[in-house]
């Protein structure tokens, strides 16, 4: 907890400008920092993605993580960097936003459906030839390939499965059936298959978790052998997530894997267990949120300037202090969170707490940045360039 005697509070234009000047390294602590503010503590961070992409390697996998969580292309470029074939993205958008800033790689993982979103599509292919796409309907890949075809393009595609629930065609024959269409179609080339079994990332259980990521899974194999048996390459079967990463990576057909939250960590996540334990430490919380006591109005109270919009409320827990569950804390609308005061605690008006939060991808979504910081100090600032792009 820092103290307000040790503040030095810069304000959001103020931080724009140094950005504009140069580096901020060694000039601004996380201190000086407006609150609340998005934090991301860098050996935590590093220390994740070193694990995730070495075991990914080990496993003779490739790497595409999922940049929902982030949004922030100085992120994917460093996943990269770190031996990613590129990244995910959730919306075209999104795609969209990572794209215009450097990042390549991509695979859009929801379905591009209606004129106004194949036309984005055609303009993101053409800037990013290598995008993958996503389909799971035969008159979707008819109409994607008029589009390509019209444009001069070819477009790579991934057959979307239906295996956790959401979206996509049945696994066998019916994805099958898709396939050889889109095989037959001039400018559009089947990269493979994406399966992602979301009921499957937050089972609680480890033993509980494999049983249900192997059934999801195993007819995705399957069906990719049947494109092949047909004479269809299929190249490509995607999925995965960070709850069930060092259960598919074993999984005989699957070839890349697309975890996301294991960059930052969540509340959410250490809930489902791990190999070892009922907690899930896999990975460390990088994640965090500073906010500052503003008021005392009573002895066993104080109120933090973190509400609904410091923090996604999509899950029943509420954010944890940092150091603990000595600073319990509650919502108390859009601008304030409650404090429960034990005899003896006594946080000052002005003083800082960090806040793990409950689930990061939508968190990171209410902020326009992320501070990176080291010990205490920032290192850099990072836009979420992607932030609010949902469509």
């Amino acid at each position: 907890m820092a103290s307000i005697s040790t503040v030095r509070t810069y304000t959001g234009p103020e931080i724009d400008r140094m950005l504009e000047s140069g580096d901020v390294r060694g000039k601004v602590s996380k201190n000086d920092l407006p609150t609340p503010a998005l934090i991301v503590d860098l050996d935590a961070f590093e220390d994740n993605c070193r694990k995730m992409a070495g075991f990914v390697r080990g496993a003779g996998r490739a790497f595409r993580p999922h940049a929902k969580t982030h949004k922030c292309p100085a992120i994917a470029k460093y996943l990269i960097s770190q031996g990613a074939v590129g990244v995910c993205a959730a919306r075209l958008s999104e795609a969209a936003a990572l794209a215009a800033h450097g990042v390549t790689g991509l695979l859009v993982t929801t379905a591009v459906i209606g004129r106004q979103k194949i036309e984005r599509a055609i303009a993101l292919g053409a800037m990013r030839p290598e995008t993958i796409f996503v389909v799971d309907d035969a008159e979707n890949a008819r109409r994607l390939n008029e589009a390509a075809s019209a444009a001069g393009l070819t477009l790579h595609v991934a057959i979307d499965l239906f295996v956790g629930n959401r979206t996509g065609v049945a696994p066998l024959a019916p994805a099958v059936a898709v396939g050889e269409v889109i095989d037959g179609l001039s400018n559009l080339r089947l990269a493979g298959i994406q399966a992602y079994a979301g009921q499957a990332s937050h089972t609680v259980g480890f033993e509980n978790r494999k049983l249900v990521s192997i059934e999801a899974m195993t007819p995705a194999v399957e069906t990719r052998r049947m494109l092949e048996r047909k004479g269809i390459p299929c190249p490509l079967l995607s999925g995965g997530s960070t709850g069930t990463y060092n259960i598919d990576a074993a999984i005989d057909g699957i070839t890349e894997l697309q975890p996301g939250s294991f960059l930052f960590m969540d509340l959410d996540y250490s809930r489902i267990g791990g190999q070892s334990g009922e907690i899930y430490d896999d990975f460390r919380n990088a994640l965090f949120v500073i906010a500052t006591v503003v008021s005392r109005p009573k002895a066993d109270l104080a109120v933090v300037d973190a509400g609904y919009k410091a923090f996604s409320t999509d899950r029943p827990f509420p954010p944890r202090w940092r150091g603990g569950a000595e600073y319990p804390y509650g919502f108390a609308g859009d601008e304030h969170g409650r404090i429960a005061l034990k005899d003896g605690q006594s946080p000052r008006t002005g003083d800082r707490l960090e806040f793990i939060i409950p689930h990061c991808d939508p968190t990171v979504n209410l902020y326009d940045r992320i501070y990176a910081v080291r010990g205490e100090q920032v290192e850099a600032v990072w836009p979420v360039a992607a932030r609010g792009c949902s469509q």
